[in-house]
């Protein structure tokens, strides 16, 4: 290569890098490209080909997929009552799950990052998140065994004449809430350590209570990261089927039956896949109004 052709090459190069220096929102789409295009293709366009395929039908004898426009699958999910109460129990559990993880994430939150010495705060950390590193089934599976007939759960509710769960809708919960705790304390902790200290003492300067302080200073402040946490513990339990196959006994959940109609009935297991992606869609436009987003 020449030196004409060298010199003729960087110039090209620095007037391309000067126009891109300029025009930033250019740069910008350039560098997001690559990632909008893998999520236009593999999320965005699976979820139109779920869509599109809820509205085919099956051949009642062959069971093969019959790829004629049809409502059918709507109707019977709106109209058939067995739909309609596990879409109800499943959005139940969602909520109870998110709930009672917002409430035993909360104090352990705030001792992380408002009573624990500092050195000691990066540890309890880890030491929360540590559960997120073990493998999904060994967890849920461990559950199973502290959850069953003589298990942990029984042997240490015996001396006040109780038992454990067993397997049901409450090991469910129970199971889910374990699992998922962890996205709710990370998001409540960073938004605890943020908190300016000057307000909590301004609040007891100026009479408030411990509950008082809590109800007007510190829960408005931390109210978008709970929802941000419950974004991730709603939606994980939402979809989840696994677990309530392994310690929820004879109850069922929407991703149950979306799991169980794959192989027989594909159109209304992807009718049925279209619920929880509506009620998350539904869910996040209200979490919105929080400013749950803006805290993820």
């Amino acid at each position: 290569m020449t030196v004409e052709a060298q010199t003729a090459g960087r110039g090209t190069v620095r007037r391309l890098a000067g126009a891109l220096h300029r025009r930033p929102r250019l740069r910008l789409g350039l560098l997001l490209t690559a990632p909008l295009l893998w999520l236009a293709v593999l999320y965005l366009g699976s979820l139109a080909v779920l869509f599109v395929s809820a509205f085919w039908t099956t051949n009642s004898f062959t069971s093969e997929v019959v790829k004629v426009w049809s409502t059918d699958n709507f109707h019977e999910l709106f109209t058939t009552p067995v739909y309609r109460q596990v879409i109800l129990r499943s959005v139940g559990v969602a909520l109870a799950v998110s709930l009672l993880c917002a409430v035993i994430a909360f104090p352990l939150a705030f001792y992380t990052a408002r009573v624990a010495r500092p050195k000691w705060r990066p540890l309890l950390v880890v030491a929360i998140l540590t559960p997120l590193w073990a493998s999904y089934l060994v967890k849920v599976y461990a559950w199973r065994l502290i959850l069953s007939e003589g298990g942990l759960a029984d042997w240490m509710l015996k001396p006040f004449g109780l038992s454990g769960p067993g397997y049901g809708l409450p090991a469910t919960v129970l199971t889910l809430t374990y699992l998922w705790l962890p996205y709710m304390v990370l998001p409540i902790h960073t938004a605890l350590e943020q908190l300016p200290a000057n307000l909590l003492d301004a609040s007891a300067d100026l009479g408030a209570r411990g509950w008082r302080t809590f109800r007007s200073v510190v829960l408005p402040m931390v109210l978008p990261s709970v929802a941000a946490g419950s974004i991730f513990t709603f939606s994980l339990s939402l979809g989840d089927y696994i677990t309530v196959q392994i310690v929820g006994g004879k109850t069922q959940l929407i991703g149950n039956l979306v799991y169980s109609n794959i192989e027989l009935n594909l159109p209304m297991a992807a009718t049925l896949a279209t619920v929880p992606v509506a009620v998350i869609v539904l869910y996040l436009l209200a979490m919105r109004r929080t400013g749950a987003l803006s805290s993820l």
